[in-house]
Order: structure tokens, then sequence, then C-alpha cells
């Protein structure tokens, strides 16, 4: 057994440190900026510490008679509860990795609810030259007319670069949705992410993390579109004379190549490129309750083998769940409560378990705004990582 600091342990802050990290920080972020430059990334003025997701190897906490999380070969996995926002275990969550198709996840966040599905659209050459060659592709072809409902199936099912290509054509052009991407990955809390292209392609210093990948899981599941399109199996996709069929390509969903589909299973988003491995985001729902797992780069066995490894995980933190201490939360990293969305208006889609109450904050949070900082989360609001500056 794990253990670490409990989470709960961070409340006891004294007042003096949370006006002096009020006082710092702005000067500490200020700091060397330059007239002209890009502002530096904020700081972790809300960051927990110590937090066990930051330290290496497996971090677990079960009861005592209760299994440890089995032994999977991926450099960086995470099991958290998609209600809660708990984190039950995970290795290396914070570690920075290629994505792969799974950064879809974040591109689908920011540009799905600015689209309307009927929306219809004629695809222009200079929307596809720039696709990377090699990339996964639906077929989307110049001069043709689409709905937009039908590029996001191209998304979600074939992991089609070129769909993305033109949704982000139509919500201001591939550069503005980076920016945009990387802005809503800040405002979830996921400061491991850097984006460089929208469509996960391999490009270097693009990253992400098994705990970054899960909060954007967990954040569609509560967009009933995103919940949907990624719940889909097969569909048609309109071709030249008529349509062709189109398939998801996450195994645990569809039972393809010899994988036993998931019980419960609800999506999410599965990935591959030569540098980042495979990659998987998944979730599923079982007895009321929602659970999703990242599993990042196994080095054992094939290309199939991120699905076992992530079956693995899923039985563990369905059978675990109520038996272990939570070792973090997807929440952990929110700003404080007063700059997010109210409950009222953050749809909630029908996977997530229904003891849900629509927010995007828990109430088993690790932090609850500054005044719940120590002096260990003050000296690590204001280290920042290193190297993260200069390339953000």
């Amino acid at each position: 057994m794990v253990t670490g600091f409990s989470p709960r342990a961070v409340v006891s802050a004294c007042s003096l440190c949370v006006a002096g990290l009020l006082a710092l920080t702005p000067a500490a972020a200020a700091a060397g900026h330059r007239a002209g430059e890009p502002a530096p990334p904020r700081p972790r003025t809300s960051a927990p510490g110590p937090s066990l997701l930051y330290r290496s190897g497996v971090q677990a906490r079960p009861h005592p008679g209760t299994p440890a999380p089995p032994e999977v070969s991926a450099l960086s996995w995470l099991v958290a509860d998609a209600g809660s926002g708990e984190v039950l275990a995970a290795n290396d969550a914070h570690r920075e990795l290629p994505p792969a198709s799974t950064l879809k996840t974040l591109f689908a966040l920011t540009v799905l609810p600015g689209l309307p599905g009927g929306q219809q659209h004629t695809v222009r050459y200079e929307e596809l030259a720039d696709v990377g060659e090699g990339s996964s592709l639906v077929g989307v072809e110049e001069g043709h007319t689409y709905q937009v409902a039908d590029l996001w199936r191209g998304v979600f099912l074939s992991s089609g670069n070129d769909a993305v290509h033109v949704l982000a054509a139509l919500s201001g052009g591939v550069e503005a949705t980076v920016r945009r991407m990387q802005d809503k990955a800040r405002s979830l809390g996921a400061l491991d992410t850097h984006v460089v292209s929208p469509d996960g392609y391999d490009a270097p210093g693009q990253v992400s993390s098994a705990y970054d990948l899960a909060v954007f899981g967990r954040t569609g599941l509560r967009n009933p579109d995103f919940a949907r399109y990624c719940a889909t199996v097969e569909a048609p996709f309109p071709g030249d004379g008529s349509p062709y069929p189109i398939e998801n390509t996450n195994r645990l969903l569809t039972g393809e190549d010899g994988v036993a589909p998931y019980p419960g299973l609800v999506g999410i988003k599965n990935g591959y490129t030569s540098n980042a491995g495979n990659t998987l985001v998944a979730a599923a729902r079982r007895g009321g309750r929602t659970l999703v797992v990242t599993v990042l780069n196994p080095q054992d066995g094939g290309g199939l083998t991120v699905y076992e490894e992530a079956r693995a995980l899923l039985d563990w933190g369905f059978a675990a769940a109520g038996q272990v201490d939570p070792v973090g939360s997807l929440d952990g990293l929110l700003p404080p409560a007063r700059t997010r969305t109210p409950a009222s208006a953050s749809p909630v889609a029908a996977a997530v378990a229904p003891h849900d109450d629509g927010s995007d904050w828990s109430g088993t949070a690790v932090v609850a705004g500054l005044a719940g900082l120590g002096a260990g989360a003050v000296a690590l609001a204001l280290r920042g990582k290193a190297g993260r500056s200069a390339r953000d």
C-alpha cells in the first residue's frame, strides 16, 4: 500500500501563508516578463500541496483487505470516479507524454459547443492542405458539402484528422483553435498540456498527461453531444454517390480484432502515433457509478495491450470503489469557485452517474480556494514547471 498526505490535510493553512501568496504571486508572474513578449503561464495558485499525484510510481491507498491496482506496463495511467472526481489510483499521473488522438477530446471540448450539428459546409482545398502526412482520415473531400454532425462522427469514430482541420477552419482557423484549446485546458486545471496541433498529430513539444486527459474525458461526458459521439459504434459517412459505413476505432467499444467489448463502456477516445505509442481515455458505467481511465503508451505486448490494460484498471476500479482512499482529485487544480460556471448552467450527459449534481466542482475536491492552501501549496504555486514558460 502506498500512503501519503491526506487531501484533507491541506485545509489547515495559516492566514499569513495565504496573504503571502496573494501578495507574491503577481510579482512572481511579472518577473522576467518583457514588454511585447507572451505573458508567462498562470502560476499554480490553486494547486494542492503536497500531492500524491505529483509523485512517481504507483499511488494508491486501498483499505486493508482490498487488492492493490493491477500491474500494467503503461508509462502513465489513472483511474478516477467521473462523478466525484476522486482519483482512485494512478501512476505518474502528471508525466508529460505525447497524447496522439486522445487530444481530440480537448479539441471537441473547445470547438463542439460553437458549431451547430445541422450546419452545412462545403470543404475548400486550403482546409485540408495542412493535414499531416500519414494521418488517420475519414475521407473528407474538397468540394463536398457536409453537415457538422457528419464531421464530428468522422472525428470520434475514424479519428479523422481531415475532419478536425475542416472543423478548426469553421472555428476561426487552426492557429486560433490551438490557442483556444490551450486556454480551455488551463481553465480546466489541465496544466500539463501543451497544444501544437488540434488533431493530436505528433509535433515537437506537444504533450499532455494521464491526469489532464482524464479531466478532458470526464468533462466531455457532461456534454450530451460529446457523450453521444464518443459512444457511437458505427455510422454512415457521406461519400460520392452514396454514404459509406465508418466504425469506431475504440476496440473496447466495438469488440473488433479479438478485443472483447467492455460491459457498460460509454466511450471515449483512443489514439496512436509512432511517437506516442497507443493511448486511450475510456469510461464505463456500472451500478450507478462511472469510472474514467487513461492509459498512455503500454510497453508490453502489441497494439491491443492498451485495451486490456484499461480493462484491468476498470475492473479494479469498480471492485475497489468505496474501499480506497482517494489519492487526488480531477478538480484539484481548478480555479476558485467564484470563477467557475454555476451548476445550473452545466449540462450533464446521461453517461455520468445519477448522483452527480451537474456541477463541474466536487465537494470532496482537494482545493477549496486559496483559504485551503498551506505552506506546501504556496511553495508549489510559486515554483512552476521547469521549461514550461519557454515553450508556452
